[in-house]
């Protein structure tokens, strides 16, 4: 089964399980691949209908029917089956004048459909190193390629988009700004408005389309930066903090987006991202990177160098009890070091102590558990002291 069967399969599944906010969006995104304005037209009909229709009546037999369509369409369709290399990162380094800091040396590859998280503590280079991506800083050292052809910086700046945490303002309308984005990238005509609105409903935006600058809030514009990027069809995306000021259910829905544009079967892409919210970063990406003053401690893998982790078991809970407690139930498997950051325990324990022989033990001596979390290969652990 290729990616696209799999992703079709994924479509019933969700139509099954009536999850149809996240089954409209792939309907979308598959209908963008088509590149055909007839089908564009269609699955704007059928938003329109949704939107017209509030007893959802026969609402299933359109989804259905709009599948269907799709599949027949795009089965001919070439498939991008072999995952490119986008980029590629060796010895990477970035000093200034004047300053103690300096960044790398680091390196790192990401391919076609991965998601690589950047985490770390503010001013350790979480930013440093996507501008350096990008070209916005000149690197000192080390070497930067680009696994796609392009003839110029300008053209590269068109497959590889970086959105900074604070965005520029603009003038006019949402799908104005859009729709001259889509021209100065050979998109006109008819396709133009169709494609403009079929990527503002892609990004949740579809009530806020005529809305300015000053009338969203900051996690929409961040959602309109991603979709003016996704005009360009983008072969890497580059984005700081794209989390922030967001709640946790829209953290995410935008990541689950993310993780939905990376994988086209027919327009794959690859990100970069940073941000604090360190789980949810961890959960959608393939690889994190954490940055320490400016150095990649979870990269390390020489055993030269100056940090070289031991593994150890390392779990992060809450319980009621209280130290000498916890500390005395859990001696027993051996407990290295038991640390309290506010009401939150971290226990280390030796690397052959197993997940299930904790929870045993837990489950022996009836210690109250509100919360719990392995973080043995989490980069959470690289924040403790």
């Amino acid at each position: 089964m290729n990616i696209f069967e799999t992703q079709i399969k994924e479509l019933y599944q969700l139509l099954y399980y009536e999850n149809y906010t996240q089954l409209i969006k792939r309907i979308i995104d598959f209908t963008l691949d088509t590149e055909n304005v007839i089908q564009y037209k269609e699955t704007l009909q059928l938003l329109e209908w949704i939107e017209n229709n509030s007893s959802k009546s026969h609402l299933k037999e359109r989804l259905t029917s709009s599948i269907e369509n799709l599949c027949n369409q795009l089965s001919t369709k070439t498939l991008s089956s072999e995952e490119q290399t986008l980029l590629s990162v060796d010895g990477l380094i970035r000093s200034y004048k004047n300053s103690a800091f300096a960044f790398g040396p680091i390196s790192f590859t990401i391919k076609e459909r991965q998601i690589i998280g950047l985490v770390g503590e503010n001013g350790n280079g979480k930013t440093t190193l996507l501008r350096l991506l990008c070209g916005e800083l000149q690197t000192m050292g080390g070497s930067i390629t680009y696994g796609f052809p392009y003839k110029d910086n300008y053209d590269l700046r068109s497959h590889l988009i970086y959105i900074p945490q604070r965005t520029a303002s603009w003038q006019g309308s949402l799908l104005s700004n859009l729709k001259f984005t889509a021209s100065t990238y050979g998109i006109i005509g008819e396709a133009n408005e169709l494609i403009c609105q079929l990527v503002i409903a892609r990004m949740g935006l579809r009530k806020f389309r005529n809305h300015k600058w000053r009338d969203l809030s900051s996690g929409y514009k961040m959602r309109f930066e991603l979709a003016r990027a996704l005009l360009r069809k983008p072969k890497l995306l580059l984005i700081d903090e794209p989390l922030a000021n967001l709640d946790i259910l829209a953290q995410q829905t935008v990541l689950d987006d993310f993780r939905d544009i990376v994988r086209s079967p027919f327009r794959p892409a690859a990100i970069v991202l940073s941000s604090q919210q360190l789980y949810e970063v961890e959960k959608t990406s393939d690889d994190v990177i954490f940055l320490k003053n400016g150095s990649p401690r979870n990269l390390i893998k020489d055993t030269d160098a100056v940090f070289v982790e031991v593994p150890k078991f390392i779990i992060e809970f809450e319980s009621e009890w209280d130290q000498e407690q916890i500390y005395g139930a859990l001696s027993l498997l051996g407990i290295e070091r038991l640390q309290k950051n506010g009401g939150t325990y971290v226990a280390r324990f030796p690397n052959n102590i197993t997940i299930e022989a904790f929870l045993q033990l837990i489950l022996d001596k009836h210690i109250p558990i509100t919360y719990l979390r392995n973080i043995s290969n989490s980069t959470r652990r690289f924040f403790l002291s």
